[in-house]
C-alpha cells in the first residue's frame, strides 16, 4: 500500500500496542481535524482520542503559524487521575492567548474511544468559544465565561482506527449538519468456481462488502483482483466517492490494515437514496497512485489558509473520512 502507517499509539511513538489480537480488540484510535478562527486567522484544530491498554486520553492541537501543531493539550484519563478529568490549559499562538478548557469526570464512553455524552471539551481564544464538542455546553459557556464564536468552525477530516477480524463497524457524519450514519465493512470468503480461470488456488474467493445504515452500497467481487479500486455512492442524495485498498488484508502476513475513503461531493437533487453507480475500476498501479494522490491532495487542501466562511459556504466539499480498519486473525 502507498499509505504506509505504524499500529496507533496514544500519543507517544514509544507507547505501540500489542500484537496480541485480544488487546489491539480493545484498543481505538480518532482524530478529528477542524478549521476555526483563532486571532482573526483560520487555523486547524485537532482533537485526539484514543484508547489501548494503559492509557485512555484525550490530545487538543492548535495549527501554530508555521502550519504545524507546535500547541497541545494532552489529558490521560487514567481511572486514578481523578483530577485531570475535568481541568483547563493555556498557551499562546502566534501571541494570542488560547485556553482549552476540559470536563470528562462523568462522561459515558459505552466502551468506545471517545465520549458519547456527559462531557465537554472547549477551545477559547479572544473572548469566544471558538470549538466547543460534547453535550454539556451550558455548562461550558458557564465554566468560560465567554460566548460562542460568531463563525462555526467547519469539520474538514475525521481519521479513525477499527480493530476488528471479518467484519468492522463505526459512525460517522457525512457533513456537518448530518445525522450520524452506521459503516459496515466485511470481508467475506465464499466457494470459488473451480471452473473459472480467475479462481482462488485454495477454492475461495474475497469479496468486500460495504453498507450504510444496513443497506449494501459496494460489493466488490474477485476481491484478489480489485484490491484497490473505488465507486460512487448516493445516501440522502448526497454523492460519496469510496475509495478502498485492501491490499494488505491479502498478501501481507500479520497485523496489517486496509484503508478505506469515504469523500462527499456537493449534493444533487437528481439522485435518488442509496442508488449506486457503476464507476468501480480495478485494481492498478495508476489507480494506487490516484489513491495517493487523492490523499495528500486533500490534507493538502485542509492544511490552506483559506477563507473560513468559504469553507462554511461550500458545505461538505472539504471533509474526508479516512478509516484504517486492522485486521486480527
Amino acid at each position: 500500500m502507498q499509505d504506509h502507517i505504524g499500529i496507533p499509539a496514544c500519543f507517544s511513538s514509544a507507547e505501540k500496542l500489542s500484537d496480541d489480537a485480544t488487546a489491539v480488540t480493545r484498543s481505538g484510535h480518532s482524530v478529528y481535524m477542524y478549521r476555526a478562527k483563532l486571532g482573526g486567522q483560520s487555523r486547524l484544530i485537532t482533537i485526539t482520542w484514543c484508547k489501548n491498554l494503559l492509557l485512555h486520553g484525550l490530545s487538543v492541537s492548535v495549527e501554530g503559524p508555521d502550519g504545524e501543531n507546535h500547541h497541545s493539550c494532552k489529558v490521560e484519563l487514567k481511572p486514578w487521575y481523578f483530577w485531570r478529568k475535568q481541568g483547563s490549559k493555556r498557551f499562546a499562538v502566534n501571541g494570542k492567548q488560547v485556553d482549552i478548557f476540559w470536563d470528562l469526570k462523568a462522561a459515558k464512553f459505552n466502551g468506545g474511544t471517545e465520549p458519547k455524552s456527559e462531557y465537554y471539551v472547549a477551545v477559547v481564544c479572544e473572548e469566544e468559544v471558538v470549538l466547543l464538542l460534547g453535550d454539556l455546553k451550558k455548562d461550558a459557556y458557564n465554566k468560560t465565561g465567554f460566548r460562542s464564536a460568531l463563525i462555526d468552525p467547519v469539520l474538514v477530516s475525521k481519521k479513525e482506527h477499527i480493530f476488528g477480524k471479518k467484519k468492522f463497524t463505526t459512525k460517522a457524519k457525512f457533513y456537518e449538519k448530518g445525522r450520524l450514519h452506521e459503516i459496515s465493512i466485511e470481508c467475506k470468503n465464499r466457494a470459488a468456481n473451480l471452473g473459472n480461470a480467475g479462481s482462488s488456488a485454495n477454492g475461495v474467493e474475497p469479496e468486500l462488502e460495504i453498507r450504510v445504515d444496513g443497506h449494501l452500497v459496494v460489493h466488490v467481487k474477485h476481491l484478489q483482483w480489485k484490491f484497490r479500486g473505488n465507486e460512487s455512492i448516493h445516501i440522502n442524495k448526497l454523492r460519496i466517492e469510496v475509495y478502498w485498498d485492501v491490499h494488505d488484508w491479502l498478501f501481507s502476513p500479520g497485523l496489517r490494515h486496509a484503508l478505506f475513503i469515504f469523500k462527499p461531493i456537493l449534493p444533487s437533487t437528481s439522485l435518488s437514496p442509496l442508488s449506486r453507480s457503476s464507476s468501480s475500476s480495478p485494481p492498478s498501479s495508476s489507480l494506487s497512485s490516484t489513491l495517493s494522490s487523492h490523499m495528500s491532495s486533500t490534507l493538502s487542501s485542509q492544511t490552506s489558509c483559506g477563507s473560513l466562511e468559504a469553507l462554511s459556504a461550500s458545505g461538505s466539499s472539504e471533509f474526508c473520512l479516512f478509516l484504517y480498519a486492522w485486521k486480527v486473525e
